[in-house]
């Protein structure tokens, strides 16, 4: 199973082709596509962002602080070049992650990708897709086949969800 794809991606299983940059580091990683960086290092280089040829995405821990997104003078978190957000899970039980997508879709206006990273398991998928997450890596070891069908687990909800972001075009972003 290890080998078979474990990102779950609008709604289909794909093969993760991301790679994490050295968290110990804050300097950035080669001008090349698929590279995901720290929060901290991408705060450390955000003014050299706009000179790569290839975006990177973003790793944020489930503590983080949604005022860490902007920087002095940025109106909008879409006018960042962040391929996509990355929100680790660093255990199941651990309910920030939730809430600070639920700040990102809502009161910061992310329309991007919004990714679960960590402790992910198949039980929590479907919440987090009601929270605004649109794509899943799976914690090693548990059926991607099964979390997949997972968002058909429910079919009335009693809570309000988040809207769902615009699948983007491979054609329409160079990073993917």
């Amino acid at each position: 199973m290890s080998n078979s794809p474990r990102l779950i991606r609008h709604g289909e299983l794909e093969d993760d082709l991301w790679r994490l940059h050295d968290i110990t580091l804050t300097t950035l990683p080669p001008d090349e596509a698929y590279w995901m960086v720290t929060l901290d290092c991408w705060k450390v280089n955000q003014d050299s962002m706009s000179q790569r040829i290839h975006s990177v995405a973003i790793l944020v821990p489930a503590h983080a602080d949604s005022k860490d997104f902007l920087p002095i003078g940025v109106s909008s978190i879409n006018a960042l070049a962040i391929t996509f957000i990355a929100i680790d899970f660093p255990n199941y039980k651990d309910g920030r992650g939730f809430s600070l997508a639920q700040i990102l879709r809502t009161q910061l206006g992310w329309l991007g990708e919004l990714r679960a990273v960590g402790d992910v398991l198949i039980d929590t998928i479907h919440y987090l897709a009601r929270c605004g997450f649109d794509s899943f890596l799976v914690k090693e070891g548990h059926d991607p086949e099964l979390a997949l069908k997972s968002f058909e687990t429910f079919t009335v909800h009693y809570q309000k969800s988040y809207p769902k972001p615009v699948k983007i075009n491979s054609s329409q972003v160079s990073d993917f």
